[in-house]
């Protein structure tokens, strides 16, 4: 009888992009999470807005307005595709809440519409910004934190995560598919709501919150998030152990 040999490697991990998406509020600022679908990723859990990269990010390189590719690189300690992790970051912000980090000729009205074709798969990331002749904010992000998932997870990321501040005028609200809730809370009481068994938070996005939690101001955390991209983003890659499960 022939078997098939099993592997021992660990799975690669994915690149993704994330974004803590914060707002003004008394006595800190708020930042708003995502519920997703038991059986998405991180099921069940609240989490930052984000997702794995596409093919088609790397196409709208030319679209993307105050981040060179060069500039990228160097942030991200990355020889190329840089940008594509910014481009990510704007895009599955925009599919999960309907936020979007850029100037486009689309009204809102057909932005509600052309969000639920990306989200469905009818429509791709390059061909809305044509389109649309979007233009990617991309210094409206500011990259501060570096994670990998450790050996012994089924499902592994390589995640860059960036920080950036509610546009004026525009609303978050979570899709109705692969995220089920959402709210606006401080990574204060977020934290609590985990440890009283309110909320699920899984390691990074807790670690995430300790320390956002330290600002009362968006102005002196989104300061903080570009000294973080000044002296050097150091990844986290944490063993595996019970405090990644709780």
């Amino acid at each position: 009888m022939r078997t098939t040999p099993v592997s021992n490697e660990a799975p690669a991990p994915r690149p993704s992009s994330t974004v803590v998406l914060v707002r003004p509020a008394d006595p800190a600022p708020e930042i708003f999470m995502v519920k997703r679908h038991e059986l998405a990723s991180f099921g069940s859990a609240y989490a930052f807005p984000g997702g794995v990269l596409e093919d088609a990010d790397r196409r709208v390189h030319d679209r993307c307005v105050g981040v060179s590719p060069a500039a990228a690189g160097r942030l991200l300690g990355l020889e190329k595709g840089g940008l594509d992790y910014f481009s990510a970051a704007v895009r599955e912000l925009f599919e999960e809440t309907g936020v979007l980090l850029g100037q486009t000729r689309f009204d809102a009205d057909k932005l509600v519409e052309l969000r639920v074709k990306l989200n469905e798969g009818f429509l791709t990331w390059d061909t809305f910004a044509a389109e649309g002749e979007l233009e990617l904010q991309c210094d409206a992000l500011h990259y501060f934190s570096f994670w990998i998932t450790p050996v012994g997870l089924p499902k592994r990321y390589s995640t860059r995560f960036f920080l950036a501040e509610l546009p004026a005028e525009q609303q978050a609200v979570h899709c109705g598919s692969e995220l089920t809730q959402s709210c606006w809370m401080s990574a204060r009481d977020i934290l609590v709501a985990h440890e009283d068994k309110r909320m699920t938070v899984h390691y990074p996005t807790r670690k995430t919150l300790e320390r956002v939690q330290q600002f009362n101001s968006t102005r002196a955390l989104l300061e903080w998030a570009r000294c973080c991209a000044e002296k050097g983003v150091i990844c986290d890659q944490p063993a595996f152990g019970p405090d990644l499960l709780r």
